[in-house]
């Protein structure tokens, strides 16, 4: 590990409209949804975007952050690729391992477990942990029908896919996601690596924005780093304090952004701040700093 790495506190507020943020393939790909109603993203299909614009050597977006950061792509590689070689993955040691694929330094790894049996062969548990992303308020699902010029199915004459448009109408979801510093030492982690995390982060959506995913994008990325590796505030209140609430408690599904108390967020944030002073950074919103 090249230089220290403090634990690091944040959340994603993540602002579904007319979309379907993360599919169900138990379900046909609906939006995923919880029992209660409420919307969920998975941390693993995050992950995977973030992956991607690691993986995309060619993009402006990573010419310009390895630019800013004086990233080499040796060293950037990207483990869980279409293009990787299972074969010769193992035959790498596991430092080797570690210096090539920043995926495997910053998320771990089980891409191996099964093959190698040595215990320093993969990293099962990385530097950064996602956790689940969930809608704050039940989300509505509609559920459409797509239609084209050309057929989309043989024995139609017309181009019509029934219920192939599945759409959260709106939702906003909190993900937070963690900097255990103690892993770094496991996987050489570095706080380039980090930084690299950080500046892709605001960028996932919008980089990878689909049919099906036209309007998800994060309306705020949170981020507090803590002024020493094993933490100096906790962690509960920090989450708490940037979740925005409902202004009408009457209704139970949000329409939009504008349902929730900017206003008493935006006071909080700055609470919170008065309570870091000391112990932790200010609060960054990552999506100030595009």
């Amino acid at each position: 590990m090249n230089e220290m790495i403090n634990r690091g506190t944040g959340l994603l507020l993540i602002d579904v409209t007319n979309s379907n943020p993360n599919g169900d393939p138990d379900r046909d790909s609906d939006p995923r949804i919880r029992q209660d109603k409420r919307g969920e993203i998975s941390p693993v299909s995050f992950k995977r975007k973030l992956r991607d614009l690691v993986d995309d050597k060619e993009s402006w977006l990573w010419k310009e952050v390895a630019e800013e950061l004086g990233l080499d792509q040796e060293g950037y590689e990207i483990l869980e690729s279409k293009r990787t070689q299972r074969e010769e993955v193992r035959k790498l040691t596991s430092d080797q391992l570690l210096a090539k694929y920043w995926d495997v330094r910053v998320f771990g790894t089980t891409f191996l477990e099964g093959e190698k049996k040595e215990s320093k062969t993969f990293i099962a548990t990385g530097v950064v942990q996602f956790g689940l992303g969930v809608s704050l308020n039940p989300i509505r699902v509609e559920r459409m029908t797509t239609t084209k010029v050309m057929p989309v199915e043989d024995d139609k004459s017309k181009g019509m896919a029934p219920l192939a448009y599945r759409i959260v109408s709106y939702g906003l979801y909190a993900m937070p996601f963690f900097i255990n510093a103690t892993a770094a030492q496991k996987t050489h982690c570095t706080a380039k690596d980090i930084e690299l995390l950080l500046r892709l982060i605001p960028h996932v959506y919008k980089e990878t924005a689909s049919y099906i995913r036209s309007q998800v994008d994060l309306r705020h990325a949170f981020y507090v780093e803590h002024q020493r590796p094993r933490g100096t505030f906790n962690d509960f209140k920090i989450i708490e304090m940037l979740t925005p609430h409902k202004k009408n408690t009457t209704s139970e599904i949000a329409l939009s952004w504008h349902d929730y108390d900017s206003e008493a967020l935006a006071a909080s944030v700055a609470e919170l701040n008065q309570l870091l002073v000391g112990k932790a950074a200010p609060v960054r919103d990552l999506m100030d700093c595009l």
